[in-house]
């Protein structure tokens, strides 16, 4: 599959909608949760550099351009300790509110946020401070999305099926269930009724297109308007 041409004409006819170009999404989540191999997933190719050993990789707000009408924004994932947390929490706020100005109005540059969780974990802790710290007062809470990275290693990787490279049968069922389960924990946690969650291994760069529909299929239909108190 090419990414890139990968429903082009979807895109460019919510853009026409919009009266954007192009669309901005932010990838965001904690340490580890393979924010950086979902932008490789996506872009088809090594851009965004994978840590391997302790300490994060991703220190800085860098975008990536899928095609002229889809960019996206790997961000440094939360925790790393309370310093570290504190200067990227303002990394994240501060690209939340970069902006561009259209016919003498000014708007927000990001056009949603793509919240990473790991599969493989049940601490759901980062994630939540992540939403309701940082994210969920700083965008309108239907531009938020959330997916499952990590799927081959959730249940252990026990029922990861290596000749078709996808879940087994009780792994699919384990996943479709903690979907559901991360829905109704965001909602009770942080107030926001996200869409239902995708399951997907960037590693293995299976369901990627899944992951694709979500953020195509949630596209905004016009302008953000920046969040001011």
């Amino acid at each position: 599959m090419n990414n890139k041409l990968y429903r082009a004409n979807d895109i460019n006819a919510n853009l026409s909608i919009m009266g954007v170009h192009p669309l901005d999404v932010l990838v965001v989540g904690g340490t580890g949760a393979g924010k950086s191999s979902t932008l490789n997933s996506i872009l088809e190719d090594e851009l965004a550099r994978i840590g391997s050993g302790c300490d994060p990789e991703t220190m800085k707000v860098k975008s990536y351009s899928l095609s002229d009408n889809f960019r996206l924004w790997d961000s440094p994932g939360l925790g790393d300790g309370m310093k570290r947390d504190k200067s990227h929490t303002k990394k994240l706020v501060d690209i939340l509110y970069k902006t561009y100005n259209c016919d003498d109005h000014t708007y927000g540059l990001v056009d949603m946020v793509l919240v990473i969780l790991d599969g493989a974990s049940r601490d759901m802790g980062t994630a939540f401070q992540l939403l309701n710290d940082i994210i969920v007062p700083n965008i309108q809470k239907d531009r938020i999305l959330v997916a499952i990275n990590q799927a081959d290693l959730a249940m252990k990787g026990r029922h990861w099926d290596e000749a078709w490279n996808r879940p087994d049968a009780t792994l699919h069922q384990f996943l479709e269930e903690k979907a559901v389960s991360v829905q109704e924990r965001i909602l009770e946690a942080t107030g926001v009724r996200i869409a239902k969650p995708v399951a997907y291994s960037a590693s293995r760069r299976y369901n990627v297109q899944a992951l694709l529909d979500l953020i195509i299929d949630h596209m905004p239909r016009k302008r953000r308007e920046l969040m001011i108190a």
